[in-house]
């Protein structure tokens, strides 16, 4: 067994080709997707980075793990304590130790572990080359290492090869070289004027008049990735920044192929591709960043093809990314680790079968403190902290009328709002009750002063949004936040 997969961070799925997306972004991962199973419903349950990813190696919930934001107490895996053994848990119950026990080699290209001092990435894999740059690089400064291990070693047997891109992670990063593909293309249909006008007026980090998280500073070293959009030209120039990073970092991916077709058959190999989290590309007025727990951050790509594979299906099933492990646990027919709270879809993969679940809670708090709820037709959001934002306690929006969540129907469903706050309350019973001495992380980010990205930055965008036009946001935001006030 040969695996081959494509970690490629911050990369929502409708601004791929085989996801419906108007512009030619991904070629090389569209024929992929064309002999293989491209998962339409497939999420992260924690986002964004690091928790995702922790989720994604572990098998579990953030809940679980205790890595549900990007500092503090709950960026780091929970102590095992006195039922550690000589190994932790992720020396045994990793996605690359479950690899490893198949009798694969289990090899990484990633920067990821050092960008986060999140050393448990490592955990099982037989390899692991750090390209350096903290999640900075480019394409072109990833694909040289695979590239070279896949010299080496593709024509023998029994390996994985995790490869982590970065170039649709802001700040948006294509080669001045590279020019733009989509200079002529029109910018998604959504995304009108009229639209833009109202994101103007929003305040929060990252809206439009804060690109740079809480001002509009720009970095001459990247010059697609503006501080502040001003107008639809500027607009143009954030969507054309993330979708060449996707296309620069796609004609990379096309190398590796190359290269293992060299050889050995790319037919022969396992490919997987998926992402740690989408992006915010408007939604809610936010550009750039990926920091909600709704329907566009933990929404991520997932398109599988097994070796020998030509025919396209496709699943809209409700899976989490932490359904991997258990899925390649049946493949390879081991028995999954009783630890997991992933679920296996190898019957979607084998069979069509639709093996999706009821529903899906996700998590955020990094930059917000929030949890949601998919289900049916909905995406419920309850909100803890706003990040700033003023976003209600709770949020309704409807995925197929309204995707890109531009209509709050909280108040028009209430009988809605109802059944998936039971969900979320049977969800979170269900994950206490089986960590009953845990105590819940999403309440110890707020005990330690809120989510990460806006912890003490409250009284320095204050003044932003009175020099700004927005303070009217003033006095809601001192209202909210009292705490943050202090001192």
């Amino acid at each position: 067994m040969r695996i081959l997969i494509l970690d490629l961070d911050t990369l929502r799925p409708d601004h791929l080709g085989c996801y419906g997306y108007h512009r030619n972004t991904s070629p090389n991962i569209d024929r992929i997707a064309n002999e293989g199973v491209r998962f339409n419903q497939y999420y992260c349950s924690d986002a964004p980075c690091l928790p995702s990813r922790a989720g994604l190696m572990s098998g579990r919930f953030g809940i679980k793990t205790g890595v549900v934001g990007h500092g503090g107490t709950a960026a780091d895996m929970r102590i095992e304590g006195y039922t550690r053994g000589f190994r932790d848990y992720m020396a045994y119950h990793s996605l690359p130790a479950l690899l490893r026990q198949a009798g694969l080699r289990s090899v990484s290209v990633s920067p990821f572990a050092e960008r986060h001092g999140a050393w448990w990435f490592h955990a099982g894999f037989t390899e692991f080359y750090n390209t350096g740059k903290g999640g900075m690089e480019s394409a072109e400064e990833i694909t040289p290492t695979a590239l070279d291990w896949i010299r080496h070693n593709a024509e023998t047997d029994n390996w994985m090869l995790h490869v982590n891109y970065w170039d649709p992670h802001t700040p948006y990063r294509a080669p001045a070289e590279f020019g733009n593909p989509f200079k002529d293309d029109p910018l998604p249909e959504w995304l009108t004027e009229e639209t833009f006008i109202k994101h103007r007026a929003m305040v929060g980090p990252h809206t439009s008049r804060e690109i740079n998280m809480y001002d509009s500073q720009t970095n001459p070293r990247f010059p697609r990735h503006p501080g502040e959009l001003k107008d639809m030209e500027d607009l143009r120039i954030m969507i054309d920044g993330y979708d060449c990073g996707i296309r620069y970092m796609d004609e990379h991916i096309g190398r590796l192929f190359d290269e293992i077709n060299k050889r050995t058959s790319l037919d022969d190999v396992m490919i997987i591709i998926t992402s740690d989290h989408g992006e915010n590309i408007g939604e809610f007025g936010i550009y750039g960043e990926h920091a909600t727990a709704d329907a566009i951050t933990p929404h991520i790509p997932m398109i599988i093809r097994l070796p020998g594979s030509k025919t396209p299906r496709v699943d809209n099933g409700l899976h989490y990314q932490l359904d991997l492990a258990p899925t390649l646990a049946e493949m390879l027919h081991i028995n999954p680790s009783r630890s997991w709270d992933g679920a296996s879809y190898y019957k979607t993969l084998t069979d069509g079968e639709d093996c999706g679940r009821r529903y899906l809670v996700l998590s955020q708090c990094a930059h917000v403190c929030q949890r949601g709820v998919r289900f049916k037709d909905w995406m419920y959001v309850r909100t803890y902290h706003d990040g700033y934002h003023l976003f209600p306690d709770e949020m309704l929006f409807n995925t197929k009328s309204d995707p890109h969540e531009e209509r709050d129907e909280a108040s028009e469903n209430p009988a809605v709002c109802e059944e998936a706050k039971c969900l979320l309350s049977d969800w979170l019973d269900k994950m206490m009750s089986e960590n009953p001495t845990a105590v819940d992380p999403l309440w110890t980010v707020m005990s330690e002063g809120g989510p990460f990205h806006a912890r003490g930055e409250l009284q320095r965008y204050l003044k932003r949004l009175e020099a700004t036009d927005r303070a009217w946001a003033v006095p809601e935001l001192k209202r909210r936040h009292p705490q943050e006030l202090k001192g």
